[in-house]
């Protein structure tokens, strides 16, 4: 089975978390960047003006750059992400629905300050038809890598 580990990080946990997946599974590594990289005051939730608010609030498509290399080549994908609003970050949907998940099985993975998964996996479904989603977890550290697999 081939295994894709694709993530968006903001401020790098998310990545690190990936980076040591992909390591753990023996998975093939791709970012999930935003054509126009966000910055610290873009990500500031707390001001009502930040870019991330108004893209969500707007449900705005986000455009990515770069694609996964022979995407149809792969069985499984972990996608990560931190939690954004109670789901995925909207250049996260973005992404999903640039593929085809048809016959491919996902596994998610987030990150959060103080959130849950809650819906997450709800949310993104639409932008992933097809997808058999394996399961959806909020990991608080590398320690959560095994929960993730088990």
């Amino acid at each position: 089975m081939k295994t894709l580990v694709a993530y968006f990080s903001a401020q790098g946990t998310t990545a690190a978390l990936a980076k040591a997946l992909a390591e753990k599974v023996g998975a093939d590594l791709f970012e999930i960047k935003p054509v126009t990289p966000y910055t610290a005051a873009d990500i500031r939730w707390t001001n009502p003006l930040a870019r991330c608010n108004r893209e969500k609030i707007g449900k705005k498509d986000v455009p990515v750059a770069g694609t996964v290399a022979d995407w149809e080549s792969y069985d499984l994908v972990y996608l990560g992400f931190p939690i954004w609003y109670y789901g995925a970050p909207n250049v996260v949907n973005t992404f999903c629905q640039s593929y085809s998940w048809e016959g491919k099985q996902a596994v998610l993975f987030a990150t959060s300050g103080g959130s849950d998964i809650g819906r997450t996996a709800e949310k993104l479904q639409p932008y992933m038809p097809g997808a058999k989603i394996l399961k959806a977890r909020v990991l608080k550290g590398a320690e959560g890598l095994d929960e993730l697999l088990g």
